[in-house]
This record gives C-alpha cells, structure tokens and sequence, in this order.
C-alpha cells in the first residue's frame, strides 16, 4: 500500500477522518442532487405547462349558438326574476329585475351574446356594470363588478364568452354575486326562459 493510501486510511479511523469522510460523502450528494434535479424537473414542469395550458384554454363558459352563459362552471343562485324582498336589505327592491348569481368575489365574468357594449362603468344603482346591445331593442346588464375589473369600453364589439369584467359588491349590493338581467324594448323580461329557449337553462 503507497504512503497516500496509508495515510488515508490511518485518518479515516479517527474521528476527524470520519468528520472529513462524512462531510465529503454529503457533499457529493447535495451536488449530485443540484445537477440531477433540473434535469429531472424540466420534463415535468414542461408536461405541467401543457396541462395548464389546455386547462385554461377550456375555462371559458360553455356556449350553445351565439349565446352562453354570463358565468364559467358551477355558480349559486341567488334572487331571481320577480317578486323577491330581501330581509334585513331596505334598499333591496322587492321586485327584482333579473337573475343573481355567484362564484365569489372577483370571478370573471363573460358577454351572454353577440353586440356592442353601450355601458361600461357606474350605472345607477348596479354599481360597476356592463350593457351589452344585442340589436332588435335587446340588451343584457351584468352588474355589482368589482371596481377596476372592466375588460371592455363602450363600442367594443363582444361575442358570447368575450370577458367583460370581473364579480363584485359595487353598487345596491348585499355580497358579492353577478346581477344578469335581460331587457326587450326598454322592458325587463325574465332571463331564465330567455336563456333556456337559447339551450342554456339556469338553474
């Protein structure tokens, strides 16, 4: 055995040697899993990346012709079209002009239809809304958004899923919900059979 292997081997039995060892062993180790990580992360954050992309790609609210749904996925109803007081709300009318519904405080929210915004800021009691003229006297109001969310200005033009804005509290409001109502000839009517006639029920 050389003098370098004696020497290793005299240390490597004290505790110093040992210290020395084991420190060189840990070492290799952490370095070994600094060069290895990346290379084992990259496939998955590659594969992470796609997944997420095709996720987000199918978020939007689903859509049957021209129309779709004002809200992506599952939402709580809250008040609908009609005779609908609000206990403990003084503010609230008792009879509703459209149909509430929520996600939660900051959900987007998405053009029902075809046509050109003609609102987009504070309006009267809804707070932060969106009007959206579809032609033929028929215009959609999406109310209460969150202040700053606008996506749109007047005159834009929008297709159904088009984001517009974003669920909020603004206006006469009591929580954060989407107020949708459906007006034809300056009259509001009653979105849920006018939404289900367009295959999109709401429940």
């Amino acid at each position: 055995m050389g003098a370098p292997a004696t020497a290793i081997a005299a240390l490597a039995k004290t505790r110093t040697g040992k210290r020395i060892a084991i420190g060189t062993i840990v070492f290799l180790l952490v370095l070994n899993a600094l060069i290895l990580t990346p290379l084992i992360a990259i496939p998955f954050a590659v594969a992470g990346q796609a997944l997420t992309t095709t996720a987000t790609a199918g978020a939007g609210p689903t859509v049957s012709g021209e129309w779709g749904y004002p809200l992506a996925g599952r939402y709580t109803k809250g008040r609908g079209y009609g005779y609908n007081p609000v206990i403990g709300c003084s503010y609230c009318s008792t009879n509703h002009q459209g149909y509430d519904m929520a996600q939660g405080c900051g959900s987007t929210i998405y053009a029902a239809g075809p046509g050109t915004v003609i609102t987009a800021g504070t309006y009267s009691g809804y707070g932060i809304s969106v009007r959206i003229d579809h032609g033929d006297s028929l215009i959609t109001l999406y109310g209460h958004m969150t202040t700053g969310s606008l996506l749109v200005n007047e005159g834009d033009r929008v297709t159904a899923s088009t984001p517009i804005g974003a669920e909020g509290n603004t206006g006469r409001s009591f929580g954060c919900h989407l107020h949708f109502e459906v007006s034809h000839h300056s009259r509001a009517i009653d979105p849920q059979p006018f939404m289900a006639a367009r295959g999109l029920p709401l429940t």
